[in-house]
């Protein structure tokens, strides 16, 4: 998403579709032997996600992919993405060293002042509904993704319902600008609920160079089990890096800006909240509804 370039879906004459990576990423919707990118956000597809299907973003932190080996470390930030700008590997090629040199800092400089934080209760009645707010800063923009999942792992997380938890109401997103943000979440059918667990967050546009850092906030309703115990939630943020600097995007014919190391590439991010445990307990559980008679 935060790479900002159309999908291919999206772009007339095109009649692939292409599964996971760069930008915010192609987030839950694999194409079979593809590892690409739905740049630009997911403007055709309104429904949850987990991180899983950003294969080709990279990871500010081996806890992301803890219990993974080799691997982990094959997906960090400096290996998968610095360490081929430096290289002038692909689409860096073009760039003589200093510009390398310029690029990574950038980079670098808009991963340390992007984060998300997660703001819930610490405890909550069975079957209460509550407020929970993901706030995210930086990103390369100009769309960047949010969401709720069940732990802090880029291949093992799920969406935030199957620990229990149920959104219950459209998220309400606010943009850069503080205004609330509803075009992306009204191309999902009214009939069939808006209540989804990620979004795509607008207009978002950050410049390393100047340290100037886009914010937003996003606003999901939740429903607790039923069932008293110990629950857990934690935050996502799908964000680009390429398009916060001029050094690290091309223009096409149409005048779009690609980013400079490709859809394919690394300079997508997964960034994760720790884990809340949230304990549901407290007030009058609510029963369990009798199963449906069979026929």
């Amino acid at each position: 998403m935060g790479n900002g370039r159309r999908s291919a879906v999206d772009r007339p004459g095109v009649g692939r579709v292409l599964g996971a990576g760069c930008g915010i990423a192609a987030l839950g919707l694999l194409a079979a032997g593809t590892a690409s990118a739905y740049p630009g956000g997911t403007p055709s597809f309104q429904t949850d996600v987990a991180p899983y299907c950003a294969a080709c973003h990279s990871s500010r932190s081996e806890d992301a992919l803890a219990g993974t080996g080799e691997r982990a470390e094959r997906e960090l930030v400096e290996h998968k993405h610095i360490a081929e700008i430096l290289a002038g590997h692909g689409g860096y090629a073009s760039l003589g060293e200093p510009d390398r040199e310029a690029l990574a800092k950038q980079i670098r400089a808009l991963d340390a002042a992007s984060t998300v934080t997660l703001r819930a209760p610490e405890t909550i009645a069975p079957g209460a509904v509550f407020e929970v707010a993901v706030e995210v800063t930086g990103g390369g923009g100009p769309v960047v993704g949010v969401g709720l999942v069940d732990r802090d792992h880029r291949w093992w997380a799920r969406p935030a319902a199957s620990a229990g938890w149920r959104v219950v109401a459209p998220p309400a997103v606010t943009g850069p600008d503080g205004a609330l943000q509803t075009d992306w979440l009204e191309r999902r059918p009214e009939a069939a609920d808006r209540n989804l667990s990620f979004v795509n967050v607008t207009d978002v546009a950050s410049d390393p160079a100047r340290e100037r850092f886009a914010r937003a906030r996003v606003v999901f309703t939740l429903r607790a089990p039923d069932r008293e115990g110990s629950y857990p939630l934690a935050g996502v943020y799908f964000y680009g890096t390429e398009k916060s600097t001029v050094l690290g995007y091309t223009t096409d014919a149409q005048g779009h800006k690609e980013v400079r190391g490709g859809f394919d590439g690394g300079s997508g991010r997964v960034l994760f909240t720790p884990v809340r445990r949230i304990e549901v307990r407290g007030g009058e559980p609510v029963p369990t509804p009798a199963p449906a008679p069979q026929p």
